[in-house]
């Protein structure tokens, strides 16, 4: 056999087209209407993600991560209003959507895993009525036959038994229902999936067991999933990329393995120096000052009254953002300057 017969044409390789995402955010403009003004809670907000990619994004309270999530399914409430911007989901732009289509959407092509499995189940509703429902809302004329087996197919997915179909949620552990709603989301196999801190109030046992599941459902069905919390520790291990937002704005976008060993914007920088570590055990570093409030933000870069490395136009003009060659951003002066003259940052 000639191996030189199995190697890949090189000219192939080259112009090997780039994947489509599969979600793209663009310009995304959120704000909430209060008595005391408007505050901006998303800011210009733009990024994509590939399908089957792993995305993490992580910031302070009132950073903005909840709100991302929520303007990405349409379920923005007043005060708040979508103020400009696109997501699109393969080729449908979901905020062009009228009503009745974008609620055909969730579950069909996005899906939200809730904070609170506790308080996202019906208490008076078995699993299984509340399951088959979601599918009825999305799809007609399928048989019920039909219906409750993709139900049990999804129970068994996510590791849970059959029985749990007749249960009512008093009646599982707190995993157990987070579990049902990963399984909920599921049903109709849509292409992103976001979670929104699915695993804060549950010990470290389960936690690991739902983010293997939200892993596996994952590789299952293809889907981009997009992983909102604090858990640093959490992101290293399971995501692919790593957003880290503040004060409404995606400050730093990488490799998980970029972010943990180099991080290269001041507050990305600061978010790893917190993290305990055996060098220095017993000795905890937080960052100074507080998170501005969105209705009140300083001048320039948000960031500035509690950055280390801050400079004087850092208090006058808001930072662009700077793409590197291999895809990282970073909205930062320092690296707009380091990329300008040509120094490693």
């Amino acid at each position: 056999m000639n191996t030189a017969d199995t190697k890949p044409d090189l000219a192939q390789v080259i112009d090997a087209p780039e994947p489509t995402p599969v979600l793209q955010v663009n310009n995304l403009d959120v704000s909430y209407y209060t008595d005391s003004g408007r505050a901006k809670a998303l800011d210009d907000l733009s990024f994509t993600l590939n399908a089957g990619e792993k995305l993490g994004i992580v910031g302070e309270s009132g950073s903005g991560k909840s709100t991302l999530a929520l303007a990405m399914m349409r379920m923005i409430k007043a005060p708040g209003r979508i103020d400009g911007g696109q997501v699109r989901v393969d080729d449908t732009n979901l905020t062009a959507l009228d009503d009745e289509t974008m609620r055909k959407a969730r579950l069909m092509k996005i899906a939200y895993i809730p904070q609170g499995a506790m308080n996202s189940l019906n208490p008076v509703m078995r699993i299984g009525a509340q399951m088959v429902d979601a599918v009825i809302s999305h799809v007609e004329k399928e048989p019920k036959s039909a219906i409750v087996e993709r139900c049990m197919l999804a129970l068994e997915s996510v590791d849970l038994p059959r029985s749990a179909f007749r249960m009512f949620p008093h009646e599982l552990s707190g995993g157990m229902k987070q579990r049902v709603c990963i399984a909920i989301g599921i049903l109709l196999q849509p292409q992103v999936i976001i979670a929104d801190e699915p695993t804060s109030a549950l010990d470290v046992v389960t936690q690991r067991q739902v983010m293997e599941t939200i892993d596996r459902v994952r590789e299952k069905i293809n889907a981009a999933v997009i992983l909102i919390g604090h858990d640093m520790g959490l992101m290293a291990q399971f995501v692919d990329r790593v957003a880290v937002m503040y004060a409404g704005r995606l400050v730093e976008v990488s490799t998980v393995r970029e972010m943990f060993t180099a991080p290269k914007h001041p507050y990305s920088k600061a978010l790893i120096n917190c993290l305990p570590n055996l060098e220095n055990k017993g000795v905890f570093q937080g960052i100074p000052g507080l998170a501005p409030s969105l209705l009140r933000l300083p001048g320039g870069c948000a960031f500035h009254p509690r950055c280390a490395q801050v400079m004087d136009i850092c208090r006058s003009r808001r930072p662009e953002t700077t793409v590197e060659p291999n895809g990282r951003t970073v909205i930062c002066h320092l690296i707009k300057q380091e990329a300008e003259i040509g120094q490693p940052s």
